[in-house]
């Protein structure tokens, strides 16, 4: 089978040898038609982009659907562009969105994505793959917090894992849906214990709610999600939550350590960023980094990332393709080993 994680198929590869006869047609437009942006939405040389077309793969409400309606108001009030539009193409973990993205005409064109997504793909078996995508930045990032229910006998993560090493599937984990960063989570926090992937009973529900309905009935010994899903139910004393998933403590949980620092050498974090069409110049690609750039630069992004309580994670360009790659290769590992995918 061959490997897809090097970021080397055609959508990627042909770009170069494209680019400097793109740089050209840019040019001759922008003398013929004295910089107006063609049907296909692409900009001559040096000029702004004027409207730009943000895909949410996903239905609105999400984190998803927050991050690009934030990008779209941000970058709208700091005149960054002339008009952002966004359109939400949810199903598939993002996948559909993403074969959406494969078939895009316009240059100026983003999609959100994240963790969620580079295993959704794996899952899903999807066609379209990030691979065939061009990164252009991550954006933010969110730890995990592990839990468990109040009343629960387990007073550390070495208490839960011990368990699960005498007891397998009679202790459930619960979390977002099979493959995604929460299950990706529970395989490697076990994989890290020296426990075998089959004693991994885990649980999946579409939403944070689901999840926690199951953890105060006292359904399930253990819960994951985002900090930002169960901190007001740890905050009430309805949970109790044993670790957090960054490398440091997260501020809306003070007092709550992460994994690396209680013997669990793992770290992972729900990340969020935004690819482009593969089929777009170096050219075309320099002008939607730029601009993202910009925008993670401004004021108003600031005060998004602490409204939203979003870590900034940012990483433009040729080291977001680098972490990308890395990150496809190392979820498509966990998940071959809890079982997910062959």
């Amino acid at each position: 089978m061959t490997s897809h994680s090097n970021f080397t198929r055609p959508n990627f590869t042909r770009r170069a040898a494209l680019a400097a006869g793109a740089a050209g047609v840019v040019l001759a437009l922008s003398a013929c038609a004295g910089g107006a942006s063609g049907a296909s939405g692409q900009n001559a040389a040096g000029d702004q982009i004027k409207k730009l077309s943000i895909i949410v793969p996903a239905n609105p409400g999400g984190g998803w659907d927050q991050t690009g309606r934030a990008m779209q108001q941000d970058l709208q009030s700091n005149k960054l562009v002339t008009s952002a539009q966004v359109s939400n193409i949810g199903g598939g973990g993002g996948t559909n969105g993403l074969a959406k993205l494969a078939t895009e005409k316009d240059v100026n064109t983003l999609m959100v994505m994240g963790y969620v997504m580079v295993g959704a793909v794996e899952t899903n078996a999807a066609k379209t793959r990030l691979e065939d995508t061009t990164p252009i930045a991550r954006l933010t990032e969110e730890p995990l917090v592990l839990v468990v229910p109040a009343s629960s006998k387990y007073q550390s993560v070495k208490d839960l894992v011990d368990d699960i090493k005498a007891n397998g599937k009679g202790v459930a984990i619960t979390g977002g849906s099979a493959g995604g960063a929460d299950h990706i989570l529970a395989g490697q926090i076990l994989k890290s214990q020296g426990v075998e992937s089959d004693k991994l009973n885990y649980i999946g529900y579409s939403g944070g709610g689901e999840s926690i309905a199951a953890l105060l009935g006292n359904k399930v010994q253990a819960g994951i999600s985002g900090v930002g899903e169960y901190a007001e139910q740890v905050k009430a004393g309805k949970v109790r939550a044993l670790a957090v998933s960054g490398t440091s403590e997260a501020p809306a949980l003070p007092g709550v350590k992460p994994l690396k620092d209680q013997g669990v050498d793992v770290v992972l974090t729900n990340w969020r960023g935004v690819v482009a069409p593969g089929s777009i110049d170096d050219a075309q690609k320099a002008k939607l980094t730029e601009v993202v750039t910009k925008l993670h630069g401004t004021e108003a992004w600031k005060a998004t990332l602490a409204k939203n309580n979003w870590a900034d994670a940012f990483l433009a360009g040729d080291e977001f393709k680098t972490f990308l790659t890395e990150d496809i290769a190392k979820v498509k590992t966990t998940l071959t080993e809890i079982g997910l995918v062959k």
